[in-house]
């Protein structure tokens, strides 16, 4: 069996209860493990509803914060509930991003496919009705299955994540500001550009454990780009609004492929594992690699 992802749009309450306590309580019928994340007014609803400590309930607000850690933490209860199946009730959190964080959720609700392909994993995935019409229009391309007003069923509008992500790597705009601040990176020895990231990160405002991620994510990238990239190497940083911006370049020529650095790796040793915990030590990774260099800008938002 593989997974079974849906979107489900629907439009008020009384539509919203009408399809998702049936599909909580299919997961319960069948011994899975079942979870309902949506947001409050949902959650109450659901709870006077379903009821039961069968199911575990979690507020979107605070499980949808961060595209990566969030599949992170799906792939740690698909793993924990194995052998048994797992049913979600998934809604994601579409108001209060900027326009490049929204093109990460997008992005993320295609990378579902991939990650959890294989599971015997159930994820129905509710979109109210009045949310911006390209959200819903995206939820479309996103998923394999939908149940919609007038459809229940395989979904013609779904794009296989690979294409998907090659169509938003394609828009992304790699300008730097003309007073961004330069370090080269021309030796093995990656103390001072610690230190120099280190010095802006407090500068911005992050102390602790947020500034000491923001320095292990520039140092692994700046590892990578010294053992596979070509020099010249460089790390340039400004600040964009409330984000602190690194970006690490090399003039090698690197493919790398739309889900590089998406998909949770299963080891340290696999490929792709350094790129990934990056991915989940910053706020947004941004790639983009051809004939004029390999560039990753990372941000880390105050």
């Amino acid at each position: 069996m593989t997974l079974e992802h849906k979107a489900f749009l629907y439009d008020g309450t009384d539509d919203f209860l009408s399809v998702t306590v049936p599909f909580l309580k299919s997961g319960l019928e069948r011994g899975q493990t079942v979870i309902a994340v949506a947001r409050e007014s949902g959650l109450t609803a659901l709870r006077d509803t379903v009821g039961g400590e069968d199911v575990s309930y979690i507020d979107s607000a605070a499980f949808y914060r961060h595209p990566v850690r969030t599949l992170r933490d799906y792939q740690a209860i698909v793993k924990r509930s194995g052998p048994r199946g797992v049913c979600a009730l998934a809604e994601p959190v579409w108001d209060g991003w900027d326009e490049r964080q929204t093109l990460e959720w997008i992005r993320y609700e295609s990378l579902i496919n991939v990650v959890f392909g294989e599971t015997e994993a159930r994820a129905l995935c509710p979109y109210d009705a009045a949310l911006p019409p390209r959200i819903l229009a995206e939820a479309r391309r996103t998923h394999p299955l939908l149940l919609a007003p007038g459809h229940d069923g395989e979904n013609a509008e779904y794009i296989d994540p690979e294409t998907f992500g090659s169509s938003f790597d394609r828009g992304l705009r790699f300008d730097r500001p003309h007073d961004a601040e330069y370090l080269a990176i021309d030796g093995a020895d990656l103390h001072a550009l610690r230190s120099f990231v280190a010095e802006r990160a407090g500068r911005h405002g992050f102390a602790g454990q947020s500034a000491q991620n923001l320095v292990t994510a520039v140092n692994e990238v700046a590892a990578n780009a010294l053992q596979h990239g070509t020099p010249p190497i460089g790390l340039w940083t400004w600040r964009h609004g409330p984000d602190l911006v690194c970006e690490i370049a090399d003039h090698g020529f690197w493919r790398p492929g739309p889900l590089t650095g998406f998909i949770p790796p299963d080891s340290a040793l696999q490929r792709g594992f350094g790129l990934w915990t990056v991915r989940l030590l910053v706020d947004l990774m941004e790639l983009r690699a051809g004939w004029d260099g390999t560039y990753v800008r990372l941000h880390k938002r105050r």
